[in-house]
Parts: C-alpha cells; structure tokens; sequence
C-alpha cells in the first residue's frame, strides 16, 4: 500500500524520481512497470503498478462500449494510459501531454493513494488540500455522510 506525501522535482526532461522506500517493492513485483493517467476529477496523474492496473482493465473492459457514460470513461482513462517504466535509477518519465493536463511544473508531490499514486503540481496540491481542509471543517456535522463514512472512525 502507498501512503504519505512527497516533494519531488521533475528534471528538464519530464522525469521523476520514485521515493527510494517504494523503488525495490516496485521492481520485485512489478518488475518496475507502472501505467500513468489522467484523474477524472482533479487537475492530477494517477500512477500505478503494472499489477493494479491490469485489474483498472479488467473492470473496464467489463463495461459496456455501447453505453456513452461507461464508453466515455472508457476513452478518458485508456486513452490517456501510458507505460511509464522505470529506470535504473528509480526514475519515470512522464509524457508532455499527461505534464500538460496536470499543470505540472518543477516542484510536484507524489500522494500515496493505498493501490496508486496521484501526481500533483505542488502549488495546485497545497491549494486543493486547504480547500479540502476548509470544506471538511465548514461541513462538520451538517452534511449526511455515505452509509461507508458513518462508521469509518480514525
């Protein structure tokens, strides 16, 4: 599982280098192959192992092509899948359109997700998680939560 949060530069080609606690996991069971696409709700990447994304596949190709909603979901993170692997030195790159539809700049952070990562550009991540902050506090108590959320205790 990935967890926690990173500060990450991205050198002048478009890589970046993984977090040397998840480099040997990644090459030992994924043999250091992991596919990147776009979020579908937020301005970030989403990065898998080879591994987690083939199971994203299965579900996908479960769905049906002649439904617009499912046919859309379909294209959106397919279409923008790309094999990033890793090289010797534990580092990806990460395609100019994916960088471009992230808003990526310089200084990224990498968020483990548990089965994934999420790429954001370090502005963007700072700004969204005082949003996500503010809403959390701004909604305390008022706001029904999903039958999963009222049992969930930290």
């Amino acid at each position: 599982m990935f967890r926690g949060s990173f500060t990450l530069t991205l050198d002048d080609k478009g890589r970046l280098a993984l977090p040397a606690r998840y480099r040997d996991r990644l090459l030992s069971e994924n043999q250091g192959q992991l596919i990147c696409t776009i979020d579908l709700h937020d301005p970030c990447l989403l990065l898998f192992p080879l591994a987690e994304w083939e199971e994203i596949e299965e579900k996908l190709q479960s769905l049906s092509s002649l439904n617009p909603q499912e046919r859309r979901l379909q294209r959106i993170l397919l279409g923008n899948a790309t094999e990033c692997d890793m090289d010797k030195s534990g580092r990806i790159l990460l395609p100019a359109f994916l960088r471009q539809h992230a808003n990526l700049g310089k200084n990224i952070r990498l968020v483990g997700q548990l089965n994934k990562f999420e790429i954001w550009d370090e502005t963007t991540w700072q700004d969204r998680l005082a949003a996500d902050i503010e809403l959390e506090q701004a909604q305390a108590g008022s706001v029904e939560l999903s039958e999963r959320l009222q049992d969930f205790v930290l």
